[in-house]
């Protein structure tokens, strides 16, 4: 069945009429990508609840009125503040494994798929104005967080910082110092700043940010899937790649070789590695950031998910005076915390552990650790 036009349930349910529909559809014309509900709330002919009561007509969906619905935080606490404020949703109802979340844009359908994906339940949407939405955002997930659309939306007003990115995007050498200041700037900071803080509140594993010839999508891993951050315009895909750069210590005018860097953020008191890694692709480099939060991490064995039989086999493998131990296994499943476990298992003033790594991801303190760094001729061999 197919999906009606919003316009015509507009006008069926007697919120505008036919001449207001063309205005509203000139105006889109004008504002490529626009929606048209967005554009006629914006030139008030229509409210945000008759703009909600409409979306729903379209998709068939349930009006929900979020100040008169019961949130518990047991519910609340089913979608994480980063979810919530990446996808612009709100849990309202929980039962029999059926998750009701309320959103203002029920025309994005991956939304659903995503999260029942990500949490495991099935996924029904209802339909709330995007004031009611932005209000529970605030009161009840962090009221001093500015969510990323908004962000978003002051850097697409920005016309001198649109500029200044064509500019140096433009065929020809890069302006460095041109380019540095455009990474510093405070929209580019601000927007990777909050994209960095939400992944690490999430507890993120990996941040992906990738440019295609239309858009410029950001996603972020968490317990081993992949979701959809907001897409910021394509035009800031230059400025955020090279403030990306600029913090890991990259060489900004090298945009035809792959490169790797490193980021040390502090958030919250507490440290936070990035490890970054650039490739030049075809429409722009893309970038993923691993995120090692120390903070999460637990230097234990008995906490990395072995069985008692298998610990114990373990420990008595890295008890013996030599021998190898070849830990394998895809990204994110351990690989790493395994490792650091065990070495400080054995970290004992009796002994002397050195080690030799690429890179050292973790300090630990009665460990000689040696950084690999093939350009200066330190490899594993040498």
């Amino acid at each position: 069945m197919a999906v009606r036009r919003l316009g015509q349930i507009l006008i069926d349910l007697g919120f505008i009429d036919e001449h207001q529909l063309e205005v509203v559809l000139e105006e889109q014309r004008q504002q490529p990508g626009e929606q048209l509900g967005k554009i006629a709330e914006e030139m008030g002919l229509i409210t945000d609840e008759q703009l909600a009561q409409a979306l729903a007509e379209q998709f068939n969906l349930q009006v929900v009125h979020l100040a008169d619905a019961p949130l518990r935080p047991e519910v609340l606490d089913l979608v994480t503040e980063a979810m919530a404020q990446l996808y612009r949703v709100i849990p309202v109802h929980f039962e029999d494994n059926v998750l009701t979340v309320a959103t203002a844009h029920p025309e994005n359908l991956t939304v659903a798929d995503e999260l029942r994906t990500f949490l495991g339940y099935d996924i029904r949407m209802v339909v709330a104005t995007d004031r009611e939405i932005q209000q529970c955002l605030d009161r009840f997930y962090d009221s001093e967080a500015q969510s990323v659309e908004s962000v978003i939306r002051e850097i697409e007003e920005d016309e001198d910082l649109k500029k200044q990115i064509e500019a140096l995007t433009a065929e020809g050498p890069i302006d460095l110092t041109s380019a540095e200041a455009l990474a510093d700037s405070a929209p580019v900071r601000k927007l990777l700043n909050m994209v960095l803080l939400l992944a690490i509140k999430d507890h993120a594993s990996d941040i992906h940010f990738e440019p295609f010839e239309e858009e410029f999508r950001i996603r972020i891993k968490a317990d081993g899937v992949l979701y959809e951050m907001v897409p910021p315009p394509r035009h800031l895909a230059f400025a955020i790649t090279t403030r990306i750069k600029v913090m890991a210590n990259l060489d900004i005018a090298e945009r035809r070789l792959p490169q790797d860097g490193r980021i040390e953020l502090s958030v919250g008191g507490h440290p936070v590695d990035l490890r970054v890694s650039v490739l030049p692709t075809l429409f722009g480099e893309s970038v993923v950031m691993r995120v090692l939060d120390r903070s999460v991490v637990s230097l234990d064995l008995t906490k990395v998910g072995m069985d008692d039989q298998t610990l114990k086999a373990f420990r008595e493998v890295i008890s013996k005076p030599n021998g190898i131990v070849l830990v394998t296994g895809p990204t994110g499943s351990g690989k790493t915390t395994t490792l650091y476990s065990a070495l400080s298992e054995l970290n004992r003033i009796e002994d002397k552990l050195i080690t030799t790594e690429d890179p050292v991801e973790y300090d630990i303190d009665g460990i000689v650790q040696i950084p690999i760094d093939p350009e200066i001729g330190n490899t594993f061999a040498h």
